[in-house]
């Protein structure tokens, strides 16, 4: 049974008997090697990078990637767009950690 999704990428349309579900972030990119299928969101780390982040301008790219027989969705880049730089770790974003110290500071 798939669990419930609270995430921002996650759209889904029951309007009048509808069933449209989509990842909006998977959609986003073209290059992505698998399709979307409700099930990866069950295991997706999306939603938890996005509540642990110290950045409020995160900007994520992902895509599915098989291994071992199973897909899963994975962070392939992340930038900061309040300050435009790569990220290695989605969750720490340094510019944003200086702001808030010297914002607390004050």
């Amino acid at each position: 049974m798939n669990k419930p999704v609270n995430c921002r990428y996650f759209y889904g349309d029951y309007f009048r008997g509808k069933n449209k579900e989509e990842c909006r972030l998977l959609a986003a990119n073209p290059n992505n090697p698998y399709p979307w299928h409700r099930s990866l969101c069950n295991t997706c780390p999306v939603p938890k990078i996005l509540i642990e982040t110290n950045c409020p301008d995160l900007m994520l790219e992902a895509e599915v990637r098989r291994k071992f027989l199973r897909q899963r969705v994975e962070v392939t880049f992340a930038v900061c767009g309040k300050h435009l730089i790569e990220l290695e770790d989605p969750r720490h974003c340094p510019q944003c950690a200086r702001d808030q110290q010297g914002g607390s500071a004050s």
